[in-house]
């Protein structure tokens, strides 16, 4: 009976499912606006127009709640990183200077996401399925720095490159390198990491 009172009217199965992506939803647009620490069952329920509890009949964790948040995150980050690439007929290096660029305005973009994207001490990635949509964007990495570095672990190097990407992220969103370097154009960056773990371009 509380359900129906405070999702409509409707079949349970719907209204159930109108419920859940509405608290996601709600999350989504929180984390957009105020930042992660926001992200509490009671201003999301709240914002949702439902009692405090109502969350918990469909996440009974808070960290389910978040991790269907974030996966959220992925889902556009994995559209961008697809677009990136293309049909996959350009130059491996190509691809991996297009997928920087769209994972760097993501995070430039998208702070509060971001940020949630990759705080696994908050989220359950076993669960919801958030793994089956992070994972591939870091094997998708792997295997077009396998083609420009056959010569080295790909694993190993998409992992740092990886963390170079996040450190530019975090630092750009901080106004920390741009004073530093004196630019106001992340594009340089990129071109000095993707040299740093593949080696110049044309090499």
């Amino acid at each position: 009976m509380e359900a129906s009172r405070e999702t409509g009217t409707g079949t349970g199965t719907d209204m159930d499912t109108g419920l859940r992506a509405r608290l996601v939803d709600v999350g989504v647009e929180l984390v957009a606006q105020e930042g992660v620490q926001a992200l509490t069952l009671r201003e999301i329920a709240r914002r949702a127009g439902v009692s405090h509890g109502a969350p918990r009949r469909y996440f009974p964790t808070h960290l389910e709640l978040l991790s269907a948040i974030a996966r959220r995150g992925f889902d556009e980050l994995g559209t961008r990183a697809t677009a990136a690439v293309g049909d996959g007929g350009a130059p491996a290096r190509a691809q991996l200077t297009g997928l920087g660029r769209a994972y760097l305005e993501f995070a430039l973009g998208n702070r509060g996401m971001y940020e949630l994207m990759f705080r696994h001490d908050l989220l359950e990635s076993g669960h919801l399925g958030l793994r089956d949509t992070s994972l591939p964007l870091f094997a998708r990495l792997v295997e077009l720095v396998g083609r420009v570095r056959p010569d080295a672990d790909a694993r190993l190097v998409a992992g740092t490159l990886w963390a170079g990407l996040h450190g530019i992220a975090q630092l750009w969103g901080w106004g920390s390198l741009q004073l530093a370097t004196g630019t106001d154009d992340f594009a340089p960056l990129l071109s000095a990491v993707l040299d740093a773990h593949l080696g110049p371009e044309g090499m």
